[in-house]
């Protein structure tokens, strides 16, 4: 399915949701095409949609492959040998950075979903989410009551939330039922704060926060990273940089493996373990990353 879109910002509205539906109801792929000009918001770009940007030929938005129709969809161009050229054009405003905490847990039957989000935001911003819903704009005030109640009536649900403070921030998150025989439910959310180019991410604090987070809302694990990016959260179809991983928090009580330092967060009957993977701004890390998988995985 095709479908172009001409604004400045292009934004998970219920048109391009219930086309990103339709497509994964039918086993379809979702293309959307924008200008050079155009940029997606933290939701769409988070979704399923493949982005090509029309520009003297086409290109993917978020890769830079040259793509060509057809006659049926948009492909890849079979001679292209490098990026296409407005994607490795300087972007339109000063490269910021975007901290990404992407987390899983675990709830009971009868948990109210959503506080995880809403004390890691008060953490990373001093306010809490201003409002939650599954297109933009969004359509609810947050109300973790509400939220709770909505994914009790789906199978599956993304729910979408911003932060209430002049800090950009904004969550997505993904609930399903656990598998049986366990009952409750599985999130797992990725929540981004958007930071300008002359302003340090708080990540020495890192630590602390998850700890504070964990006391309350345990954790099953939590991924730290950096991205070079807009201070708005919104996405160019250019070049920004690659990500780089500070930390991983793994639920347990680890003392391996050698050559990581670690640091024991949460309480003591919901152990979690904090491991130092870089300072964020060096991608060569994401093998240490691996590293620390591969072990983890192995560990009874």
């Amino acid at each position: 399915m095709i479908m172009l879109a001409d604004r400045p910002v292009v934004a998970l509205s219920p048109a391009i949701s219930e086309a990103l539906f339709e497509c994964e109801r039918t086993n379809r792929t979702f293309q959307l095409v924008t200008s050079a000009t155009s940029r997606l918001t933290l939701p769409l770009r988070a979704s399923k949609a493949q982005w090509l940007v029309h520009d003297d030929g086409y290109y993917e938005g978020l890769t830079g492959r040259p793509m060509h129709w057809n006659g049926t969809a948009f492909v890849p161009l079979p001679d292209a040998r490098d990026y296409a050229p407005t994607y490795t054009t300087p972007p339109t405003a000063p490269i910021g950075s975007q901290l990404v905490l992407t987390f899983q847990a675990r709830h009971a039957p009868t948990a109210v979903l959503g506080l995880h989000t809403e004390k890691l935001m008060r953490l990373l911003t001093g306010e809490p989410p201003k409002g939650w819903g599954l297109t933009e704009p969004l359509q609810h005030p947050w109300d973790p009551e509400e939220l709770t109640a909505h994914t009790a009536t789906t199978s599956s649900s993304r729910i979408i939330a911003i932060g209430a403070s002049s800090r950009p921030a904004i969550s997505t998150s993904d609930f399903s039922p656990l598998v049986p025989p366990a009952s409750g439910t599985a999130e797992m959310t990725t929540l981004t704060i958007g930071y300008t180019d002359d302003e340090d991410p708080p990540i020495p604090q890192l630590p602390s926060f998850i700890d504070l987070l964990s006391a309350d809302h345990p954790l099953t694990a939590l991924l730290a990273q950096l991205i070079p990016g807009r201070h708005d959260l919104t996405t160019e179809p250019r070049w920004m940089g690659s990500s780089a991983p500070i930390g991983l928090a793994s639920a347990g009580a680890y003392t391996g493996p050698p050559g990581f330092s670690r640091k024991r967060l949460g309480p003591p009957d919901a152990p979690l373990t904090w491991f130092h993977l870089g300072n964020g701004y060096s991608p060569e890390y994401w093998q240490r990353h691996q590293d620390l998988l591969t072990h983890l995985r192995r560990t009874p």
